[in-house]
């Protein structure tokens, strides 16, 4: 069993005057290679906002890519130890669709 996950950026807010990015909108998906009864593959997902700092060298907002901007939301959020832990999170999810270890409902009709 394998999930890929995925980062995105979903918006960012800045400076009109001068570019600066002062928040970034990000998603993180995990996809994996199993399978529902319906033939979806199992997944997960969440959502946040990191802000910054202005930093001394200002890259042109033209000139931003999603991967430089990725890269600054997962520094923003602690680096590898933090992107683990979410991730890890996401999978913990996907296993649980998997296979359940809770349920709900009652006994009778």
């Amino acid at each position: 069993m394998a999930t890929t996950f995925t980062w995105k950026i979903a918006n960012l807010d800045r400076e009109v005057a001068d570019g600066f990015v002062f928040t970034a909108h990000w998603t993180v998906v995990g996809i994996s290679d199993q399978q529902d009864p319906e033939g979806n593959p199992y997944n997960s997902g969440a959502y946040g906002s990191v802000g910054f700092q202005r930093p001394d060298n200002l890259i042109p907002f033209a000139d931003l890519t999603e991967e430089v901007v990725v890269s600054w939301v997962k520094e923003a959020l602690g680096g590898d130890e933090k992107i683990a832990a979410v991730e890890a999170a996401l999978q913990a999810r996907i296993d649980e669709m998997i296979t359940p270890t809770k349920e709900a409902g009652v006994p009778w009709q």
